[in-house]
């Protein structure tokens, strides 16, 4: 079950495909970065590194045990939001 919180259309997408899919390690580790994201945004944001893009800045943080796997995350006023996941290096 995904965590409480603010989630893009692309992550929902994203996230229905890893459920989906063979590989249940890594959706549970997605799925523990988003947890961490939505409720310890101090932890997440002092364990992310930053990327700026065109819609702003996003943060970006490994998934524990798959560290080409990235869940990448938003601040906003209402809240983190979760934006996308995906292997980034």
């Amino acid at each position: 079950m995904r965590p409480h919180g603010a989630y893009s259309t692309v992550v929902d997408e994203q996230l229905d495909r890893l459920q989906g899919g063979s590989d249940a390690d890594l959706y549970r580790g997605v799925l523990e970065a988003c947890e961490l994201a939505l409720t310890t945004t101090q932890i997440a944001q002092a364990s992310s590194s930053i990327v700026t893009t065109e819609e702003g800045i996003r943060f970006r943080l490994p998934v524990a045990g798959r560290p080409e796997h990235h869940v990448f995350w938003s601040a906003t006023d209402d809240g983190p939001r979760i934006e996308a996941v995906f292997p980034h290096p």
